[in-house]
């Protein structure tokens, strides 16, 4: 059964994902002062957007069937944007970045979710979930403390001293809210909630939550090729 809901939520967080990464090209590429942006309204806004769709994925992850070739899918797309960051923009690598950890996670949970399946009930996912929590919390600035040696150490949350990604999401700390966002679909009775979830409510936000991927991959472009026109037709 396809969630629709989950879908629209995630639309939603996409397209507010696409307004932010359009203010930081009109600041960072187009020279505007926008200091609420740079500050913390603009830092709680994209902790907002980065939190959502972490959870929503950790959720959604019991819903899919296909989790090593989603997983790989995923990866190596955070590999491309990688490569074409490094390529086009050294100044701005993106190293590490969401959808590299979004498909490590989806990889990562395969074995763990063989052993969270024998947990009796739900009485024992909903202490995990509240563990997740609190080791996510926790760990949220290990990576500041503890300097690692390499890219794998960066790759797992302990970055080398120099090293440099404009969006880093490593295993440590946000594979403990991948988790709790898969714990709370254990937690919750979804026997009585999918039909909820299930109805539709807004088909072009759910239609977008569905196609995430390929446009999270060109929206950056468009973006940039769109403020483009808008600036050198203005000059």
């Amino acid at each position: 059964m396809r969630l629709s809901k989950p879908d629209t939520l995630r639309g939603l967080n996409l397209i507010s994902m696409m307004a932010y990464h359009a203010m930081w090209d009109l600041v960072y590429l187009f020279g505007m002062d926008i200091p609420w942006y740079k500050g913390m309204p603009g830092f709680i806004w994209q902790q907002i957007i980065c939190q959502t769709f972490i959870v929503l994925s950790g959720f959604s992850w019991n819903l899919g069937k296909h989790h090593v070739k989603r997983g790989l899918t995923v990866f190596l797309a955070g590999a491309l944007v990688t490569f074409v960051t490094l390529m086009f923009m050294p100044e701005a690598p993106v190293i590490f970045g969401i959808l590299t950890f979004m498909g490590s996670a989806m990889l990562i949970m395969i074995p763990l979710d063989r052993l969270f399946k024998k947990l009796p009930g739900r009485g024992a996912s909903a202490v995990l979930l509240i563990l997740s929590l609190i080791l996510f919390i926790s760990t949220r600035y290990v990576g500041s403390y503890i300097s690692g040696s390499g890219y794998f150490t960066a790759y797992l949350g302990f970055p080398f001293p120099g090293f440099f990604s404009d969006d880093y999401f490593p295993l440590i700390p946000w594979i403990f809210l991948y988790m709790t966002g898969y714990f709370l679909y254990r937690v919750l009775p979804m026997e009585k909630i999918k039909p909820v979830l299930a109805d539709s409510l807004c088909p072009p936000l759910e239609f977008i939550g569905r196609h995430t991927l390929i446009i999270y991959l060109l929206h950056q472009p468009v973006i940039f090729g769109v403020l483009t026109l808008i600036f050198r037709s203005g000059s």
